[in-house]
């Protein structure tokens, strides 16, 4: 996740609580792993400064949990494939993903966007994941479809408070629906993983600063990358620093290994001592919306592996 003020590592918690009454103003739609860390953020270390000095936006997956994930996620392409669903050698999992977008105002309609800057944000998801912002970017063969908009009133859901609650409340559609609440919080944006999905699908999606749209006011961060980056995560995909100058780092193979996230755009950037300059143009990097223009052919690859596995 991508978060506005650099502070000293712990797990987030999600705060639970009564249901709180709220008045959807609008909505229209055209469309084994540890219990203990199902928290979907946590606040990274101060040597690994987040998006903007804002914090992360996922719970953090230790190297060991790293590799029992990967070890699930074979056994279930596997186990699918037996059943008939699995994607041609060589060919990806694309696929039309519907997207619910959930504005969260405060009671005096504070956070409120516009229908045109949620529609310019659909468009950057659908050209970011179709590579068309770069030559040496990956197409996916992911589209995206707004399948719905519904606007709240409700002050504490606003300041992204009693989230797990209002997010059981609101969410739309299945494992394969994209649902985006925007909010007003201190992060950039916060994402879950698509294999905690069967273990707390009410809280499956991503949450999303609405200055951060198209057009919003976050400086430096205002191109709607930041839906980009956390849907990612959404399907899958950890950080270009995940885990740090390993071999191991985000089980990408095509990104080189990172030691440290980068912030801004420095061009010639090299945390690590392994082969390869930092991806900084990498949509999973935390620089400046400016910067990012790809996903790589690997990265596309998980995306799809994550999609059979976990979504489809």
């Amino acid at each position: 996740m991508r978060s506005f003020s650099t502070r000293p590592r712990a797990l987030a918690v999600l705060l639970a609580g009564t249901a709180l009454a709220f008045s959807p103003l609008g909505g229209q739609a055209t469309a084994k792993l540890p219990a203990e860390q199902l928290n979907d953020c946590f606040m990274p270390s101060a040597s690994a400064d987040a998006k903007g000095g804002r914090g992360a936006d996922t719970r953090e997956v230790s190297p060991a949990e790293q590799k029992a994930i990967e070890a699930r996620t074979a056994q279930l392409l596997k186990a699918k494939a037996a059943r008939g669903i699995a994607v041609p050698q060589g060919a990806l999992a694309a696929a039309n993903v519907p997207v619910y977008i959930h504005v969260m105002r405060d009671a005096a309609g504070n956070g409120d966007v516009t229908d045109t800057q949620i529609a310019n944000q659909m468009a950057v998801l659908n050209k970011t994941f179709a590579g068309q912002e770069s030559s040496a970017a990956a197409n996916t063969g992911f589209t995206f479809t707004l399948a719905g908009t519904f606007r709240y009133n409700n002050n504490n859901w606003h300041k992204d408070k009693q989230s797990s609650t209002y997010r059981k409340q609101t969410r739309k559609g299945g494992a394969n629906a994209l649902n985006i609440w925007l909010v007003d919080f201190s992060y950039l944006g916060i994402a879950t993983f698509p294999w905690d999905y069967s273990r707390n699908p009410g809280i499956d999606g991503i949450r999303v600063n609405y200055t951060s749209l198209p057009g919003g006011t976050a400086t430096n961060y205002d191109l709607g990358e930041t839906a980009t980056h956390e849907a990612g995560h959404w399907f899958g995909l950890y950080h270009t620093f995940q885990g740090g100058c390993t071999t191991t780092n985000d089980s990408v193979a095509d990104t080189p290994a990172q030691g440290s996230s980068t912030n801004g755009c420095p061009v010639g950037r090299d945390s690590c001592s392994l082969p390869g300059l930092d991806p900084i143009h990498n949509y999973m990097d935390y620089s400046y919306d400016s910067c990012y223009n790809q996903f790589t052919p690997d990265q596309s690859t998980r995306i799809s592996n994550m999609w059979t596995a976990y979504r489809a």
